[in-house]
């Protein structure tokens, strides 16, 4: 039977009430799906809504009846404005596919492009989780936007596999193409130099990414395997350092319309969640790279991304899914990079471990090394003592005496 083609104001004659929703998110998040679940309402009843909700990119709440609520992995302004009907779950990527696959959505709301010759709707710039389980979703209701680009990698879903649709146009979220500064360029000089031909490479987004991407153009035969792709990633696909073919496996695009413009080059591959994530894929490489940021990283190496001065902003995310990965791989490297100080220079972002706030989203041993505009240490092989001055030495110079004098109390209790 051919998808029911349906209008604004007509969302509750297609999805059941209750149970657990997947919507797409990131980059292809609808507004008009978002706007079509608020007027349904109460008619939606005791549903729940799931995405990747990406802070400062996605703002809606995905408000439907009284009753509805939001499962969420990452918190963004909106959804801690609205705490009273959000489950908030820090958990890593792998940890999330479980929760799906045990919990087994019953609808997916998502955005895909127009079908082509075939009759497949592509995923674009989000393929992520819903690939991987929109089979089993009984119902399946897409927002088909013109100006969604079509991706290889994932064939998508045929369009007589929907169970309805709504057409319209929406310019993709996104953030601007800022160039790096001069603090990102600085870090990036420090850890190019671990980075060699033949690497492949795990980033997340952001200047500091991206900065560490564009020192890398004179490499060659690189190759990305990626939850997240920026900016970054098309100025590396196009310097000439890839290597040939699909070289670029990637799961979700953010970043300018030139990004998304740019995501037929024939490097791109998109792919879901239980490809990009998949431990035993990523640490098959040779010589497998993760380049990630954080908020802090303490004097034993334990990094912090989750919390920041106003609360919860996000669980784990890939970065512990992606540090296995190198663990299995021959010459793996777990980076972290990140300005060395914040609050216009009155923070520390290398910090005694008693002022660290919240959880580690990695711990001591998922670190190899640390890189600031102010150099990089190695941490590799070393104990406490050692790793610690190296991690003082990259910190801004106004505070490196009270981490010295902090890590000698501390010292003396090991």
């Amino acid at each position: 039977m051919a998808p029911q083609r349906i209008k604004a104001d007509e969302l509750a004659s297609v999805l059941p009430p209750g149970g657990l929703t997947l919507v797409s998110s990131c980059s292809a998040e609808s507004d008009l799906l978002a706007s079509m679940v608020a007027e349904a309402g109460n008619a939606l009843a005791d549903m729940r809504f799931s995405g990747i909700f990406v802070p400062g990119l996605n703002r809606h709440v995905w408000a439907g009846s009284r009753t509805s609520r939001v499962l969420t992995f990452f918190q963004t302004p909106q959804l801690r404005e609205a705490a009273d009907r959000v489950d908030f779950l820090p958990l890593c990527y792998g940890q999330i596919t479980a929760l799906y696959a045990a919990q087994a959505p019953q609808a997916a709301l998502f955005m895909c492009s127009p079908p082509d010759e075939n009759g497949m709707c592509s995923f674009g710039t989000e393929t992520a989780f819903v690939p991987d389980f929109w089979r089993s979703a009984a119902v399946r209701i897409a927002h088909v936007n013109p100006a969604m680009p079509r991706t290889a990698g994932d064939p998508g879903i045929p369009f007589g596999e929907l169970t309805a649709f709504i057409e319209q146009d929406q310019i993709l979220k996104g953030t601007p193409a800022d160039p790096p500064d001069a603090v990102s360029r600085a870090i990036a000089r420090h850890a190019a130099p671990f980075i060699g031909d033949g690497a492949t490479l795990q980033t997340g987004l952001g200047k500091v990414p991206d900065a560490v991407l564009d020192a890398l153009h004179d490499r060659r035969n690189l190759r990305l395997h990626t939850g997240l792709a920026g900016d970054g990633a098309l100025r590396l696909v196009r310097s000439g350092a890839m290597a040939s073919g699909a070289s670029a496996l990637v799961g979700v695009a953010i970043g300018s319309p030139e990004l998304y413009d740019g995501l037929n080059d024939p490097h791109f591959q998109f792919r879901p969640v239980s490809v990009t994530h998949d431990l035993r894929v990523a640490g098959a490489a040779e010589h497998f790279v993760t380049v990630n940021s954080a908020l802090e990283i303490d004097l034993f190496g334990q990094v912090y991304s989750e919390i920041g001065p106003k609360g919860a902003m996000s669980g784990p995310g890939g970065a512990s899914d992606f540090a296995a990965a190198a663990r299995l791989s021959p010459r793996g490297l777990r980076m972290v990079c990140l300005p060395a100080d914040a609050a216009k220079g009155t923070l520390s972002r290398i910090i005694d471990p008693a002022a660290a706030r919240g959880p580690a989203s990695l711990s001591r041993l998922d670190t190899d090394i640390v890189v600031t505009e102010h150099g990089a240490a190695d941490l590799r092989n070393k104990g406490h003592d050692a790793r610690a001055e190296a991690l003082i030495a990259i910190a801004a110079p106004p505070f490196r005496d009270a981490l010295a004098d902090g890590w000698r109390r501390i010292s003396e209790r090991l």
